[in-house]
């Protein structure tokens, strides 16, 4: 009954044979562990970056709203452009469950420079628009500096600008002169960018009245945009085409631009699924790498097993032992590679004005997943360690 005392391998004893024999030689326990260390950190920093900017765009849907609709004119049965009616926004005004409805109308032929000496072929991509009143409301947009149009701006020449439009102008500040249609146009605001509409960006806004009396505006639209209840999109995006055109529905393009912002989020996971595979094959390699230290640990200390064996241990003290050491070899680079991970994520987060978003229970994932990886790779050399005769041991 004594020697079976003597020979139990408690706990803390496990732990103390563990650590002391990853301390005995700490380079190639370090070197073992960096393949998990990378690969780990490889999983957890694409996991955190993704979840990270997928935070990101759920605030903007939250406080942006997905209640948004556009519309657009298609084309006939000949396949030529089908302009909407110039009636659309009053007729989309009047469906029930529409909060706000504007519109914005290109003018063709109509550039705008930052000075009449610009040589006219350099628009930089940049368009007019004629625009109506209620457009910062139905598009949820939001002044950057200066003001929006209003009754008595849009009957003269003024003009707001996209923020895209603004920087490529060099206008800073509202006040300033532009060159617009042949004429002198004052900048009264900058609109700030928005996710769900990015096409405003690049646009230079006039008044409906001014484009009607300088530019024979006719009064079509060539985008509509719509805010329902939320309850009721589905509903209204259904009754948009037959109302605005009855009698050709399906000349009318409708679509929701925070279906675009959807499909972004859904493309990121599909890329974070492919980056963690790429994580995962090198997590596998670190495993690899644990199995051969451990190998080579059983070879070079044949003559600690002997000495174990002899003074009592059993082999399944021998197979804990070294099994220990392959898992707590795996969950030094686990931890290891889980924080390099996390500052990997916060750098990339505040690189890009995110706020850093990881799952706590992914990390404790990790280092189970580890621990496991631990346990498998040192499966083998643990058995094989445990098989190693006492004697043959001790004489080698």
């Amino acid at each position: 009954m004594s020697l079976d005392r003597r020979s139990r391998l408690r706990p803390a004893d496990l732990f103390a044979l563990g650590f002391h024999g990853l301390r005995a030689r700490p380079l190639r326990a370090v070197l073992s562990s960096l393949g998990i260390a990378i690969g780990i950190a490889a999983m957890i920093a694409v996991i955190g970056i993704s979840t990270s900017s997928q935070a990101l765009i759920k605030d903007k849907l939250a406080a942006l709203g997905t209640n948004l609709l556009t519309v657009t004119g298609g084309t006939d049965m000949l396949g030529a452009p089908a302009p909407l009616p110039e009636d659309a926004v009053a007729q989309v005004r009047r469906i029930p469950g529409v909060l706000n409805a504007s519109s914005t109308s290109t003018l063709d032929k109509v550039n705008i420079y930052r000075n009449a000496d610009i040589e006219r072929s350099r628009t930089g991509g940049m368009t007019v628009a004629a625009a109506d009143l209620d457009l910062l409301a139905a598009t949820g947009t939001t002044m950057l500096t200066g003001v929006w149009l209003n009754e008595a701006t849009a009957q003269f020449p003024t003009a707001v600008l996209g923020r895209t439009a603004a920087e490529r102008l060099g206008i800073l500040n509202a006040g300033s002169l532009v060159w617009l249609g042949e004429r002198q146009f004052t900048v009264v605001g900058i609109l700030d960018s928005s996710p769900l509409v990015p096409e405003l960006d690049s646009v230079a806004f006039i008044g409906e009245p001014i484009a009607r009396q300088a530019f024979g505006y006719k009064g079509n639209p060539t985008m509509i945009y719509e805010r329902s209840e939320e309850d009721r999109v589905a509903e209204v995006r259904t009754l948009l085409p037959p109302t605005i055109s009855p009698q050709s529905p399906s000349e009318v393009k409708v679509s929701r631009p925070s279906d675009a912002l959807a499909a972004k989020n859904t493309v990121d996971q599909a890329f974070t699924g492919l980056l963690i595979g790429v994580g995962s094959i090198a997590l596998l390699v670190g495993g690899i790498g644990v199995a051969n230290t451990m190998v080579i640990s059983v070879l070079e200390r044949r003559r600690e097993i002997g000495l174990r064996r002899s003074l009592g241990a059993t082999k399944r003290h021998v197979r804990q032992q070294f099994l220990f050491e392959a898992m707590l070899l795996s969950a030094y680079g686990g931890i290891a590679g889980v924080a390099l991970g996390w500052i990997i994520t916060a750098v990339a987060a505040k690189a890009n004005g995110w706020v850093v978003a990881i799952p706590p229970e992914v990390l404790v994932i990790a280092v189970a997943v580890t621990v496991i990886v631990g346990a498998v790779a040192g499966l083998l050399p643990a058995v094989r360690a445990a098989r190693t005769s006492p004697t043959a041991a001790l004489t080698t």
